[in-house]
């Protein structure tokens, strides 16, 4: 992991017609998703656009990136029931590993979603690979014409008709009139997190804002072994440097707006320094230290991490780490005098993990 390539990523359209297309970042181009386990795919749906039923070898979260009127059907493993999902701008839905799920734009304008997850029970770890129920590539059409005339009580012609009408592959579009089931509100609120809604856990004015999403907020992301953090940065503030304590790799998607990302490694070796915008993706590997400064427009990101219960220790702030260490340590270690470390620890505790730009 020490000699890692850390460069930002951009993703690469895997598949695209009129109803849509989905984009990939693939392990092969970027080895250190495969190093460290995790993935990343973006939907987009045109309006009427519909993402054939499907499942996938990872666990996710998906997030809402543009898009008011999605609706979302999703068979749980162990269930004989569909949960029909509202989701809009925003909003956060954890897919579990073996879920089988399909996607549709009900709304006029263009809908996209970013998928972030960890791939250590994928075929080809750091990606997603996904198995389509029915169309063109449908596991339906895979079996013999035999298999499937029994296993259904049809016949040949039947059988024909029943795996060869499809001929879509992944999204389609589907014909005005039309209609898709109506998601049910009460299941939504259960199983759909609207982070654009939720409290902030720290916000500073003209600094941004924290929101994380846990098991304790939100009981159904526990069931994907993930956790997310979103971070909204205003013009030229900074979000200071932490670490994951407990072996989280953290997946890093650009939302919104452009800035500067500095990430530190093993031997205090700064391993990266790039600037950052809109659309890419970023691994920081476990224990790694990184640290976010938006650009003159902002910059907002979400963070994916490998556990459901992060534990992020922050190297600036009136929570950092230099406060829990008694003054002798802090001297010795800085090779500092009193006077300075007091000053130090005085300065710390003045500041946030989110720091607003100097004026």
């Amino acid at each position: 992991m020490e000699n890692a390539d850390l460069t930002p990523m951009t993703a690469q359209i895997v598949s695209e017609v009129e109803g849509g297309k989905y984009e990939t970042w693939s392990s092969s181009k970027f080895p250190l998703l495969g190093k460290t386990n995790v993935g990343a795919g973006r939907l987009t749906l045109q309006p009427r656009g519909f993402a054939l039923p499907h499942y996938s070898d990872s666990s996710k979260v998906g997030y809402v990136l543009q898009g008011t009127e999605v609706v979302v059907g999703m068979v749980l493993p162990n269930s004989s029931h569909q949960k029909v999902l509202k989701l809009k701008k925003g909003d956060i839905i954890p897919v579990p590993l073996g879920a089988v799920s399909w996607w549709f734009n009900n709304g006029d304008s263009e809908l996209i979603l970013v998928f972030l997850g960890e791939t250590s029970t994928a075929l080809i770890p750091g990606e997603f690979s996904y198995f389509l129920l029915t169309g063109a590539m449908g596991i339906l059409g895979g079996f013999s014409t035999e298999l499937t005339s029994r296993a259904y009580n049809l016949t040949k012609d039947e059988v024909q008709k029943l795996t060869k009408s499809q001929t879509g592959v992944l999204i389609i579009k589907l014909e005005e009139g039309k209609h898709m089931p109506n998601p049910k509100k009460d299941m939504s609120s259960k199983l759909v997190y609207s982070i654009d809604a939720a409290e902030p856990d720290i916000a500073i004015k003209n600094g941004g804002s924290v929101t994380k999403v846990t098991e304790s907020e939100f009981a159904f992301i526990g069931e994907t072994g993930l956790s997310a953090v979103r971070i909204k940065l205003e013009a030229n503030a900074i979000k200071s440097a932490n670490f994951p304590a407990n072996y989280a790799v953290q997946l890093i998607y650009i939302t919104k707006g452009n800035g500067k990302v500095e990430i530190v490694g093993i031997n205090g070796k700064l391993v990266l320094d790039t600037t950052v915008k809109a659309g890419d993706l970023l691994v920081v590997p476990q224990f790694y230290v990184v640290a976010q400064i938006a650009g003159p427009d902002g910059m907002e990101l979400l963070s994916v991490l490998t556990t459901t219960k992060p534990i992020l220790e922050e190297l600036a702030g009136d929570t950092s780490i230099w406060e829990a260490l008694s003054p002798a340590v802090l001297e010795a270690s800085l090779n500092v005098d009193e006077e300075f470390q007091q000053l130090f620890l005085s300065n710390t505790k003045k500041t946030s993990i989110l720091i607003p730009p100097t004026i």
